[in-house]
This record gives C-alpha cells, structure tokens and sequence, in this order.
C-alpha cells in the first residue's frame, strides 16, 4: 500500500513523485527461502527401508569346492532348497562325492595299516578299525578267529618277528669235505630233515584215479561218437533245360563272369543289397566260388555250410551237415567241383559241391583240432592240402591215400593260417607265437623266419591282386604289408589303421583291381582304405556283432559280400 500511495495522480501539475525506499529484513528473507526450499526440493535417491534378513542370508552351491566366505555350521548343513527329482530314490538324492557314497579321507598310519592287514592274512584275526581312539592295544576289540587271538595275545605279525628264536631257523646239512668230490655237497646241500619225495595219501589217490577214468570215459565217447554226413537241396530242380547244373556259370546277367580280366576301376559300397538268414549261428568264414564268384560257400558256428546264389534269386541251394562242432574254415578247389572244411570236431572232410557226398574225412592219430586248411591251387596237385593245427604243425595230407605225406613243424604256437604265394611255389604261415615262416613246397624247412619284439599275432593273410604282396592282419589293430618279392621285408609305407580287431580273427581282402584295402572290426563295421594312400575311404556299420568276413566279387567294381557273428549275409553295392 506503501508504494501505490507513493504514487501521485495524473491530474497533478507537472511534478513527479518517487515510491519511498524499503527497508531489507534480512531474517525475513531467510525464512522465506528455507521455506521455498523445503517445497521444491528434489530427492534424487529415495530413501528405501533396509530388510535385514535377507541381506544376512547368502546362497551356498554344493556342487562347488571351494568358498568366498566363512559360513555358520547352521549355512553349511542346511537343506537344500529348491524342487526335488521325484524319479530319484532316497539313496540317490543323499549327498555322495563318489558313485556309490560320500568318502572322507581318514588319517591312518600306513604302517599300522600293512600290519593288521598281514595279521589278518596269517592267522586270521585283526584289531576291530571301528573303535575309538585312546584305548590300550591289549584290550581293544578284534575282529575275525578270536581264540586265535587269544593264543597270540594279539601280537601282530610285526611284534612276533621280534620273538622269534634263532633256532627255530631251519639248518643244512654239512657241507662235507671239499677234498672230495663225492662228499662234498656245497652250497646246494639239502635241509635237514627235508624230504624230496612227494607221494601223495590215500584220499589223493582216490581222487586222482577218479580223474583218470573219467577222462578215459570222455575220450571212448569221443571215439564211438560218429556223425553221418547227409545233405539236402533246397531248390526243385538242380539242373536247367540244358542239363547243366547250378555249378554252371550264368551267361544271363550283367556281368560277364566268364572274363579273366578284372573290372578296369572299383568303387565303394554304399547301400545293402540283399541279406541271407544264413545259420542259426554266427558265421566262421565264406568263399566264393572260383573265377566266377556266382556261387557262396558259408561255413557257420552251428555245424553247418550252405551254399548260396550270389546272382538272380540269391537262394539257399544246399546245405552240408557231417560236423560236430563248429566248422573253422572252407576252402574251393580250382574248378569248384570240391571243398574242403575243418571243424573244431578235429575233422577235415572232403566234399562233392554238387551232390553234397562226402568223400573223405582226414585226421591224425592224436586228433589235434585244424584251425586252417587250403588245397594246393595247381592243377597237378589237386589231391594234397595243407591243414595248420593247434599241436603247432601243419600236415600235408593226400586225398587218394588218405595219408600225411609231409609235416612242418617249426612253429612254436598254434597254426591260424596258411597262404600260398609266389606262383604256388611257397606259402607263408602265421602263428600264435607271433611269428611269420615262409616255407618252400614240401621242404620241412623254413626258409625265412621273420619274428619282432613289436610283432603281434597275425590270424588271417590276403595275397595282393597282382601277387607282389600280403597283408597280415595283426592283433595290434593294424594291417602289415609285406613284400613277397623282396625277402618278405616290411612295407612301412604300407599300414592300415583306424579299426578294432584285437581278440578276433578278422578277414581282410582287396578289391579286384587292387586300389582298395577292406576288413571287418569287432564292433561289426567295414571299413575301406586306398592302397595307395593308406587312409580310410569309407567306414560303415555292417553287422550287429562282429563282422568276421569280407569277400569282393572277382567281377564287380562295387560289390562286396560280408559276414558275421550275428549269423547273417550282406551284399553290399
């Protein structure tokens, strides 16, 4: 009101009248701006009320092994929070460190330790592990014989050491006079009172006589015990309009199987072709048919060998049964007309491929069991075979004679396999001594004996398609090529790796213009190497269990036929 009245009206002559100056109250002013700063002032970080107990608690994982803080006990021993596996029992859900529990370290004295533990092993007592500490040796509890140790006042095998009197020790003999030679026994004189003859009591004896008869009973069963061989044809008719019998080459397909020349390149196989329930059994080994490959000869675990088509139905065309045990190995003569097979019934059998007769069996006077057997491939000699045995010999025995007309007996293991080279003239032999002989034709003499300290045994050997070279299969997981016409020395540019055969007998084969390598493994795969390169080509599953054979078609660029102990065929293209 002050400054209005300062003020002057307009109507007043020509003066001009100023407002009167105010006077500044400085505690005025203050509370003025205290009270504008409490109504515009700005919280930027508001107060939030702290909760005291979840900032105390602090998660513990245990899964870890090792701590950022010193929990409580109450933290440590706390259950675990969180939802619970309802699929896992009580056994499952407890806190364990290993698969079967939860160990703890336990601080024990090694000593102490070897020591009860001898206690127990010699006179079958031991102090009980699960008492306390802090209790005297003498009247802790034992565990085990305790009158034994009663007897012993629980000494352990340490304190009775120390009591042992010198003459209880056993005592030689007198060395006698050196003088004399006759007296004289030296160091190798005897204890006194020893006796070297070992008879054995009256309940021995009985117990021995009983063995022996039993075993005399077993091996008059073995010799009495004969099994007929009989056959039997699968298919209606076994000849065509023209007369010809299955053994016949077909002209009607569309390989000719007649060429000698193999096919020019091979590929690998990729999809199954057709599968063969063959034998109730696994399968031991197959052979194709020679030159032709139209025909399969498989000899299976159940005693039997069958012959199958390769080509147009793929059917069961005969079936060979003569063989009391499992059949080992087969093998073809040069027209086909023939087999042979061995058995683990200590048999080798001779048999006609088209009517299924048997023409002769052959085994020797202590009837050892043949692992392998092979006819000579000459025309001329179409009448011996070879036959590697487990008495570490091999036998050349004549079918006209029905004789052994040679022995090689050189070998420290037994025979697994025998394999001709060098246009017939020789054949290289393997082992289970780890060793590989190479002989000359009816000489009982190896002429190379090749034996190295990193050498395995080596079960099954394929020639090369040009015959310059073998291939051994070796326990070791690995194929060796050794070279037949250069002493037989080792190609170490030649190794196949990359499958798993120890403990099996697996076959290897090439492919027929020799580009490829192929062998079965234990986990039932085929696996394919380029010769050239040594390094896998293709590998796939083949067989359920182990795939013990492989054989390529003589005429085929992709087509491989395989075995196994699941007890089936394949063709594979």
């Amino acid at each position: 009101m002050e400054a209005l009245e300062a003020y002057s009206s307009s109507d007043e002559e020509g003066s001009v009248r100023h407002p009167s100056p105010v006077a500044f109250d400085p505690e005025l002013s203050a509370s003025v701006l205290s009270n504008l700063k409490e109504r515009c002032k700005v919280q930027s970080a508001p107060e939030v009320p702290v909760k005291l107990e979840q900032a105390t608690v602090l998660r513990i994982d245990p899964t870890v092994k090792e701590l950022a803080f010193n929990p409580t006990y109450e933290q440590l021993f706390a259950p675990q929070v969180g939802p619970m596996n309802p699929f896992k029992s009580q056994q499952q859900l407890a806190q364990k460190n290993i698969l079967s529990g939860h160990v703890e370290p336990a601080h024990f004295d090694a000593f102490q330790f070897e020591n009860q533990r001898r206690t127990y092993h010699i006179h079958g007592y031991a102090i009980d592990p699960s008492v306390g500490e802090g209790m005297a040796p003498q009247s802790m509890p034992f565990i085990g014989d305790l009158e034994q140790a009663g007897e012993f006042d629980g000494a352990t095998v340490f304190e009775m050491k120390g009591s042992q009197k010198v003459g209880e020790k056993r005592l030689r003999e007198q060395p006698g006079d050196s003088d004399k030679v006759e007296e004289y026994k030296g160091p190798w004189r005897q204890y006194v009172g020893e006796v070297k003859v070992a008879k054995p009591t009256e309940a021995q004896k009985l117990i021995l006589d009983q063995m022996i008869r039993s075993k005399k009973r077993k091996e008059k069963e073995q010799k009495e015990e004969t099994i007929d061989e009989t056959t039997e044809l699968h298919i209606e008719d076994p000849h065509d309009y023209l007369g010809r019998s299955f053994l016949h080459i077909p002209q009607d397909v569309d390989v000719d199987l007649r060429a000698e020349d193999p096919p020019e390149k091979c590929y690998a196989p990729k999809k199954l072709l057709h599968t063969w329930n063959a034998h109730t059994k696994g399968v031991a080994a197959i052979r194709l048919f020679p030159k032709s490959g139209h025909l399969l000869l498989s000899a299976g675990m159940d005693s039997k060998i069958k012959l199958w088509e390769v080509y147009k139905d793929r059917r069961c065309i005969r079936t060979y049964t003569g063989h009391g045990k499992a059949v080992r190995d087969i093998c073809f003569n040069t027209d086909g007309s023939q087999f042979i097979s061995c058995s683990y019934d200590r048999y080798v059998k001779q048999w006609d491929t088209e009517t299924g007769k048997c023409l002769g069996r052959f085994t020797n006077e202590n009837k050892t069991t043949p692992y392998c057997v092979k006819l000579n491939p000459d025309a001329d000699k179409q009448h011996l075979f070879i036959v590697g045995c487990a008495d570490k010999k091999i036998y050349t025995w004549d079918m006209k004679s029905g004789e052994i007309v040679q022995e090689y007996d050189r070998h420290l293991g037994s025979v697994n396999s025998v394999t001709f080279v060098d246009e017939n003239r020789r054949f290289v032999s393997t082992s289970d001594d780890k060793s590989l002989r190479v002989w000359e034709w009816d000489i009982p003499v190896d002429m190379k004996y090749i034996a190295e300290p990193h050498m395995h045994s080596m079960p099954s050997v394929t020639l090369h398609p040009n015959g310059k070279w073998i291939a051994c299969q070796s326990m070791d997981n690995q194929i060796k090529v050794y070279g037949v016409h250069n002493n037989f020395r080792l190609n170490r540019k030649k190794t196949f790796r990359g499958h798993i055969v120890a403990g099996y007998a697996c076959q290897s084969d090439f492919s027929p213009d020799g580009s490829f390598v192929l062998s079965g493994d234990a986990d039932g795969k085929l696996t394919l190497w380029e010769w050239k390169t040594t390094r896998i080509f293709t590998r796939f599953k083949a067989h359920d269990k182990v795939c013990i054979g492989c054989q390529w078609l003589p005429h085929e660029t992709s087509k491989v036929v395989t075995c196994g102990w699941d007890g089936f065929i394949k063709l594979w293209d």
